[in-house]
């Protein structure tokens, strides 16, 4: 066999969905909406529509959000069908062994791989430093020295509350999906109830002058704006992660994943509403716009509750992404491309290897590594999926093995699959130079793992196992 023919060799969806039947299969639609939008809002909610309001929108951010959730939701339908068709573990790294071959799963697999360590390794370092500065609200100091950079000569040895936060959330994980997804919908809600807080009182104090002029940058101001905040809605795709967990998969994984943006549209659009009426968007350039804001009309005891909903953001953020991420890291092991203890469930139907694996990695990047340079390569790596899951519909659609019956699809088809992967390509143009260097050099690191281990202990090499070019 041809080495092309070698790499591009497709899985095949029943075996796929034999291994994956031993999870437990107990998450809802309001479950799956639950980790998404867990996933999507974090503390960007609190800063990104002042900042960019004042630097590049106005007040016209709020149309910056709508345009944005519009070109999400073209990528959003297309992971809905996919996760409606094919309801296995691993979101676009299966998807993309299934329609395109392994080769192409293997690069999905690295980038989502880079995109779920680094957002979760940045947040928890983030969240660290927040809950220190939490906790000086309450009079209690914590030493610089276990919430910082890991640093010896200057008495610095990393962020242990980062540490402990990752550790916390894999052992809840760990204890089971029911228990988990009960606690995490339980934080996502005092999270939501946060957000309509700073809604509703914030709403007494608009003056409508302020949203006056509305598009002070003009058009190309909003979409300006459009581009900046289009990464606040990326994390409704670790959603699909979940399908082999899900009851009634054809129904609750569209649900689950276009429920997602249309939710955290409506609490982004309407924070943008109440902030840039509250304040003129001149002064919204500022670290803490929200708590600014709210500062500034004399309700501080609102401001100190919005620090909590930020602590709840990105600790809900990090359990949708740990689990999504062990779900993957069981997906490339269950396919032999990566040491097969990965691909191995415990008695309860959880992946407990890949998950212990994950927690390591993102423990010691979140504690010792400095991540403020690499955090756009989490952007990189979602576009990647983005694209050839946008792309892989037509291809899906002409796969006689995968059948949708009375499964979602996406409309307007093939134009809008199009449109999407298109969008993913501008998107893509947008991102640094630096992040395209930092992420070809991830990528050449990826192909070399492939070819010098992954090709030759995949499943799909076993002379046994029927072919399927």
């Amino acid at each position: 066999m041809s080495l092309r023919a070698r790499i591009f060799r497709r899985e095949r969806i029943d075996r796929y969905l034999e291994t994956d039947k031993h999870f437990a299969k107990t998450m809802s639609a309001v479950d799956l909406i639950s980790l998404g939008i867990g996933a999507v809002i974090g503390t960007g909610i609190f800063i990104l529509p002042g900042t960019v309001a004042a630097t590049k929108a106005g007040p016209g951010i709020i149309l910056s959000f709508i345009v944005a959730a519009v070109v999400c939701s073209t990528a959003a339908m297309c992971y809905a069908e996919f996760a409606s068709a094919i309801p296995v573990a691993g979101s676009a790294y299966s998807y993309g062994n299934l329609v395109y071959g392994e080769i192409v799963g293997w690069v999905l697999g690295w980038a989502l791989i880079l995109e779920y360590v680094l957002a979760v390794a940045a947040v928890s370092s983030a969240w660290g430093a927040y809950f220190k500065s939490f906790m000086r609200g309450f009079g209690v100091n914590i030493p610089a020295a276990i919430v910082g950079a890991f640093d010896p000569a200057q008495k610095e040895f990393g962020n242990w509350f980062a540490i402990i936060i990752v550790v916390l959330i894999s052992l809840m994980l760990a204890h089971g999906m029911r228990t988990s997804v009960r606690l995490n919908n339980i934080i996502v809600f005092v999270k939501i109830a946060i957000i309509l807080l700073f809604i509703v009182v914030g709403a007494f104090y608009v003056k409508p002058t302020n949203w006056h002029p509305f598009t002070p940058y003009g058009v190309h101001g909003v979409f300006a704006g459009a581009s900046a905040v289009f990464f606040a809605y990326l994390g409704f795709d670790a959603v699909s992660s979940s399908a082999a967990e899900v009851k009634n998969p054809k129904r609750n994984m569209p649900v689950g994943i276009i429920g997602t943006l249309i939710i955290t549209t409506v609490l982004y659009v309407g924070v943008s509403i109440v902030l840039t009426g509250m304040i003129s968007y001149k002064d919204l350039n500022v670290a803490d716009p929200v708590s600014f804001a709210l500062q500034f009309v004399h309700q501080n005891w609102i401001a100190g509750i919005i620090s909590l909903g930020a602590l709840a953001g990105m600790f809900t953020m990090m359990v949708t992404m740990i689990y999504s991420s062990s779900r993957l890291i069981y997906s490339i092991g269950r396919d032999g491309l990566l040491p097969k203890f990965l691909g191995k469930l415990d008695s309860k139907g959880l992946p407990k290897n890949a998950l212990i694996t994950i927690t390591i990695v993102i423990s010691i990047m979140g504690g010792f590594v400095p991540l403020d340079q690499l955090t756009n390569l989490v952007n990189i790596g979602t576009l990647i999926a983005f694209l050839f899951v946008s792309f892989g519909i037509i291809p899906l659609r002409h796969n006689k093995e995968i059948e949708n019956d009375q499964g979602f699809e996406v409309p307007f088809y093939p134009v809008l699959p199009i449109i999407s992967g298109l969008l993913c390509i501008f998107m893509l143009t947008q991102l640094q130079a630096e992040t395209w260097i930092a992420s070809l050099i991830w990528f050449a690191f990826g192909l070399i793992l492939y070819f010098s281990y992954g090709m030759k202990h995949s499943r799909l090499n076993n002379p046994d196992e029927i072919e399927h070019d």
